[in-house]
């Protein structure tokens, strides 16, 4: 006698059912790629209760006025510096300086970068002498650079575009080297001229890395900046913290330090959009 049990029609269309609503249900991506997601109110919150617990120190007596004035007093440092005209003559000479050095040292540090990446007499070449000059502290040879162009903005610009210069090669030419080979030769496959190849597949993807200088070199920038402007300007947020330290007013050295602080955030923001506009491929 068989042993076999059969199974009822409805319920073996309940179980082909079932399957297919299995089949049919969303699976969640998870192919992120650790993108970040965007929490705007977290740094102005962190930023406000950093300057909230300092104003209460301050005010209560923890940390010393003569060591570190409270924050409500740099900012009305900034008001006044505001009120007399002079914030834009200081603020307006360090932007200009820090453009012209910035951008011509950017300019000159990709040209050299990709030359060094691109052909093999420049990396021949030029590659020891950047990794030889690259380690010199910039700023000690600003005696030179005034002997050379002079007390005025000669000598500030060109210390700032000698600083900026050599990063950008480093990053240049790194990013070149990390570019994958294999989409250069499809590019040779497809007889994509050297030039196209250049445009289109090695520049692109040395971008990222050339970015990421940007923003380093942008950083040595305002740091060599407030150092030339310390010896022998007029004008200046180095010029207006150097007095501000001579004459021990630290309400106003505060004051210098956060423009400082604000055109450093100015210039990430920008670089920030630049990565965006730039590297949109990427997402």
């Amino acid at each position: 006698m068989s042993h076999e049990t059969t199974v009822p029609e409805t319920a073996r269309a309940d179980a082909v059912g079932t399957r297919d609503e299995a089949t049919l249900r969303p699976v969640p991506f998870r192919g992120g790629g650790f993108v970040h997601r965007p929490l705007g109110p977290v740094a102005p919150i962190v930023f406000l209760a950093i300057l909230a617990l300092w104003e209460i120190g301050s005010r209560s007596g923890f940390i010393s006025q003569i060591a570190l004035p409270a924050p409500s007093e740099a900012f009305g440092a900034l008001v006044d510096l505001a009120t007399s005209g002079m914030l834009w003559k200081h603020v307006g000479a360090s932007l200009y300086r820090l453009f012209v050095g910035w951008t011509l040292g950017s300019l000159l540090g990709i040209a050299v970068g990709l030359a060094v990446g691109l052909f093999s007499l420049a990396r021949a070449g030029l590659l020891p002498l950047v990794s030889a000059l690259f380690p010199v502290p910039k700023i000690a040879l600003l005696p030179l650079f005034i002997i050379w162009f002079g007390i005025g903005e000669g000598s500030k610009v060109a210390t700032i575009l000698f600083g900026t210069f050599f990063p950008t090669v480093i990053a240049t030419y790194a990013g070149v080297d990390n570019v994958d080979r294999n989409l250069i030769r499809m590019g040779q496959s497809f007889g994509l001229s050297w030039l196209s190849i250049v445009r289109k597949i090695i520049v692109p993807g040395a971008m990222p890395a050339i970015l990421s200088g940007f923003r380093i070199s942008a950083s040595i920038a305002i740091v060599l900046l407030v150092a030339a402007e310390m010896i022998g300007a007029e004008f200046g947020i180095g010029a207006y913290i150097l007095m501000a330290g001579a004459l021990f007013a630290l309400d106003q050295l505060i004051a210098g330090v956060a423009l400082l602080s604000v055109l450093g955030l100015c210039i990430s923001w920008l670089i920030g959009k630049a990565e965006k506009r730039l590297l949109s491929w990427r997402a």
